[in-house]
């Protein structure tokens, strides 16, 4: 952790904070509050604000606490539905060296907690697509894991997703009419308030065709924006369904890598809807590219072939985790694949 190149120092959280506490206490408005000193203001949905709001009730150092420890207990549920049976000291200092996870704990950032909600439909049951449909109407990137229950034909999950997503958000325009209506018909479509799509930390599609100098993406964005959702929508569709749960894992993990790439802004935090390839590709390089921040060797120049390459390190790698994600058997199932069917050579 001593080679980490920036901490971050809970910046998003002190948005959070700072947005809630002044919409409770001062009578301020959601999307009118910046972070003193700073352009950034609050860029969720009016549901998020509403989730956040308890942290406005007590101390901003307790509520930098809390969300570490929301952090901590997602990413134990992460990891014990993408690597049981690792050993856990072994799996968690892997863990807390990728770039996204360092900085979605130093940021105070919510995308732990979301890929949690979404891992909770993984498996089908009674309750399938409530998990995602929560996630969606807290940010707009998980809207796609529903496109996803589509393509693997459970219908049930997805309506039910849709059905939460809808419901939470209508509640929160019952409840929040006037922040609803400024986000869903201005806010959200004010890409400025997010940042700069350029940034060396928007690994989006977007934001590589930023770096060659358009901002607005002009043409090429949309293209490769549709490029990638035919070939997301392809590779799950071609997933047999003979394997269960691991196809749907193989299919959430493509999901995630296409939702990065799509995104207009996907800062590097938000790369760890990544985890679910990274543990199906099972590639030392791309831990370790993830791992490196090499993107911020470019920060103030990413002019040239270099700059080009080097810049959007991270977008390729989400690009080549897109293409040849596939599902690989884990050690256990190895195992499991090796041993004898006493039932099939008819033995007790």
């Amino acid at each position: 952790m001593l080679t980490v190149p920036y901490y971050r120092g809970w910046f998003d959280l002190y948005v959070y904070y700072g947005t809630l506490d002044d919409w409770l206490w001062h009578g301020g408005h959601i999307y009118d509050y910046l972070l003193p000193g700073t352009p950034y203001g609050f860029t969720y949905p009016p549901f998020a604000a509403l989730c956040m709001l308890p942290m406005a009730l007590v101390p901003r150092p307790v509520a930098v606490g809390v969300a570490f420890a929301l952090n901590t207990a997602a990413s134990a549920y992460i990891l014990r539905r993408l690597v049981p049976g690792w050993p856990p000291v072994v799996v968690v200092c892997l863990f807390v060296m990728l770039e996204p996870v360092r900085d979605t704990f130093s940021f105070g950032q919510v995308n732990l907690l979301l890929l949690a909600l979404v891992l909770t439909d993984l498996r089908p049951h009674r309750l399938s697509g409530v998990g995602i449909g929560l996630a969606a109407a807290v940010k707009l990137t998980p809207v796609l894991f529903i496109g996803s229950l589509l393509l693997a034909r459970r219908w049930r999950a997805a309506a039910t997703a849709t059905g939460v997503a809808v419901a939470a958000t209508a509640g929160a325009w019952l409840l929040a009419p006037g922040p609803s209506r400024r986000y869903w018909t201005g806010a959200l479509w004010d890409t400025g308030r997010i940042g700069d799509a350029a940034y060396v930390s928007n690994q989006s599609l977007r934001g590589m065709v930023a770096r060659l100098g358009d901002p607005g993406g002009g043409w090429l964005w949309p293209l490769l924006v549709l490029a990638v959702l035919a070939v997301w929508a392809y590779r799950s569709h071609r997933l047999d369904g003979q394997d269960g749960q691991d196809d749907q894992l193989t299919a959430f993990a493509l999901t995630g890598a296409a939702a990065c790439l799509v995104s207009p802004v996907t800062w590097v935090h938000h790369l760890v809807w990544l985890l679910p390839a990274l543990v199906l590709a099972r590639s030392v390089v791309a831990y370790l590219v993830l791992c490196s921040s090499v993107v911020w060797l470019w920060r103030y120049d990413s002019s040239g072939v270099t700059g080009f390459l080097g810049s959007n390190a991270y977008m390729w790698l989400t690009l080549w985790l897109l293409v040849s994600t596939r599902h690989v058997l884990r050690p256990v199932e190895w195992a499991h694949a090796r041993r004898p069917h006493t039932h099939d050579a008819g033995l007790p």
